[in-house]
């Protein structure tokens, strides 16, 4: 795994899939995401490496219900007292008490798709907060969770207004380019999810797969949202 300085207050952290994210407000700290289901022992070795102390993360924000973005949630909360937050429509997933949805896969996604299942499913993982579109978390200034659904039901983004950063989940993806995320239950409502994510017009993006991206942002969303909308898968 590597751990990797994004921003002043930001960090991702690079599984071998996935990625996700850890905000500093001061001390205390926020997870975007949590890898896959080992990935706790890494996760708090590179806090502390980074001279911060994992005791101090306050919560875990859930993009999504997928394995590589649960993973290390429950174990991390259990032991440093961070909620669990993630959006109602994928909360049951995340609790298991509802089945991973199935997405709909094009012809190229299906070797990828097959590859992404050698990450170990997720255990049940405890959701303290069930989030809605709109809602503001207290980190960053102020987060806002934006539903984009397509890639689960439940997928969100969240928006730093204050500081112009945009964490998209799996809505968007940004390996080798930017492009619509791929394994969505609903291609159509997906395109739609990354039209508003893209208006939203930040400065820095951070993907779910992929080099987050701190200069023209805005612009790079926008011509994939566009792509997409156009029938380009981005491939």
């Amino acid at each position: 795994m590597d751990f990797i300085p994004v921003l002043p207050q930001l960090h991702m952290f690079r599984f071998p899939i996935g990625q996700a994210y850890l905000w500093r407000d001061g001390d205390e700290l926020t997870l975007v995401d949590a890898g896959h289901r080992d990935a706790a022992p890494l996760i708090e070795e590179a806090i502390r490496g980074a001279g911060l102390d994992p005791a101090a993360l306050r919560r875990i924000v859930l993009t999504h219900c997928h394995r590589d973005h649960v993973g290390a949630a429950g174990e991390l909360a259990a032991r440093y007292g961070a909620e669990v937050l993630a959006h109602r429509l994928d909360a049951p997933v995340v609790r298991g008490d509802a089945p991973v949805p199935e997405p709909v896969l094009l012809d190229w996604e299906v070797p990828l798709y097959e590859h992404g299942l050698t990450v170990p499913p997720a255990p049940p993982t405890r959701v303290d907060r069930e989030l809605e579109d709109g809602d503001v978390l207290d980190f960053g200034g102020g987060a806002h969770v934006v539903h984009s659904p397509g890639h689960t039901d439940g997928s969100i983004g969240i928006h730093l207004p204050h500081h112009s950063v945009l964490f998209t989940g799996d809505c968007v993806a940004g390996v080798g380019q930017v492009m619509l995320g791929v394994f969505n239950v609903d291609r159509a409502t997906a395109q739609v999810s990354m039209r508003r994510l893209a208006s939203l017009a930040p400065s820095a993006v951070c993907f779910g797969h992929g080099d987050p991206l701190t200069e023209n942002a805005t612009a790079a969303l926008l011509d994939a949202a566009e792509a997409s909308a156009d029938g380009d898968a981005g491939l």
